[in-house]
């Protein structure tokens, strides 16, 4: 069974079809994308963990995840524990990974490099400490995904209008406040795998972001390798390692959120054990033949998982959130001929005419580009200059 029904299920789909696996989905949209490629649809709120275990019990199923799709994850772990199947690792840890207030607080009891932060669950007692913070700072919900509700916080004048919109984002009425790290270079969201709680394949990229989108902190771009040094890639994969080890994780894909601060220490920002969305997955199979897919669908119904190992990347990739600037029709896509790099994928999910949002959040994107490069250089001019050679055209 797979919680969710987007469009970066289907990967997921094939993979678990080429193993021969009948597959569910299960979600209250039946017209999600995912559900025409699966073989059966239920229709169930995935955040409600006992309505997803009676429809897994109902179902007989062998497996669960949740792959790419936040608000699931605690629900399928739930499953997992309730009915013995193959899981993530133990419930509560899983609890502790999904909530950005309890993870934070379990860095900082262990010793990981964390910054400030606190929670709330009621937007009267938030708004009412605007003057325990020193800005800027950064609002978020504690339990949703796709930067959504996420607004960095310069002054007071703007502290009340990001409170609102995290509390109004949040699924469970939850928010955290947190001192915003500044970084050194590019922030790393991408995935990583471990077998038996050992890491196998750990991977860091470059995330980009588009300042003049309608929401500057959701992700437009992400390039491959990172901007991290070998040393700084060697502590975060310490310290990633000694972060499952505490938690008791099993065998998982995860995707991890870590960055540099300008004070000059590593930290892990998120790590949740599903893969993420805007391909991670897919991009890390092309660049390094590493097929993190395929492993997870077998071990979560508890089939043998092929060799994951550690592998180099194959060129300098990187991978372009298409979106459009503002809200209106789709008219066409433009490329220049002069982009120096190969265009693996073009993947456009948007036809002309179609109505397309400005970019909010990840279910504003419309596709996706795969592109590689020879030379890092040109994959850096490339990826920091993206409306140089990429027009997304509305009407």
């Amino acid at each position: 069974m797979l919680l969710g029904g987007i469009r970066y299920l289907l990967p997921v789909i094939k993979a678990a079809h080429e193993q021969g696996y009948y597959v569910i989905t299960a979600d209250y949209l039946p017209d999600n994308i995912a559900h025409k490629y699966s073989d059966e649809y239920v229709n169930v709120s995935i955040i409600d963990p006992e309505a997803v275990l009676k429809a897994a019990q109902e179902k007989h199923i062998d497996g669960i995840m949740s792959f790419g799709v936040d608000p699931g994850v605690v629900s399928a772990s739930y499953v997992q524990d309730k009915m013995g199947l193959p899981s993530f690792g133990p419930y509560e840890s899983v609890c502790i990974l999904q909530n950005k207030d309890r993870f934070r607080a379990f860095l900082a009891e262990h010793g990981f490099n964390v910054p400030k932060a606190k929670g709330y669950s009621r937007i009267e007692e938030a708004l009412a400490d605007c003057g325990a913070f020193e800005f800027p700072v950064i609002v978020k919900p504690t339990d949703s995904a796709g930067s959504k509700g996420v607004t960095r916080v310069d002054d007071r004048s703007q502290w009340q209008a990001a409170v609102e919109h995290a509390f109004d984002k949040s699924l469970s009425g939850h928010i955290i406040v947190e001192d915003f790290i500044e970084k050194q270079g590019c922030s790393s969201d991408t995935d990583s795998f471990s077998v038996d709680g050992e890491l196998k394949f750990v991977s860091f990229n470059a995330q980009r972001f588009d300042v003049n989108a309608t929401n500057p902190y959701t992700p437009a771009a992400y390039s491959w390798p990172s901007t991290f040094t070998s040393e700084q890639e060697q502590y975060l994969t310490s310290e990633i390692q000694r972060l499952i080890t505490l938690l008791g994780m099993k065998t998982n894909v995860y995707n991890i959120e870590t960055r540099i601060g300008t004070n000059g220490k590593p930290y892990i920002m998120e790590l949740t054990p599903r893969g993420g969305g805007n391909r991670l997955c897919e991009m890390l199979h092309y660049a390094t033949g590493v097929d993190m897919i395929t492993a997870m669908t077998r071990y979560i119904v508890g089939d043998s998982v092929p060799e994951i190992e550690q592998k180099p990347y194959n060129g300098h990739w990187a991978e372009v959130i298409l979106h459009a600037d503002s809200a209106g029709v789709f008219d066409s896509l433009e490329i220049s001929k002069d982009l120096p790099a190969e265009v693996v994928e073009e993947d456009l999910w948007v036809a002309k005419g179609d109505p397309v949002n400005s970019f909010e959040g990840a279910n504003d994107a419309i596709g996706t580009l795969v592109l590689r490069f020879e030379k890092e250089e040109e994959m850096v001019n490339t990826i920091s200059n993206i409306s140089s050679w990429l027009k997304v055209n509305v009407r």
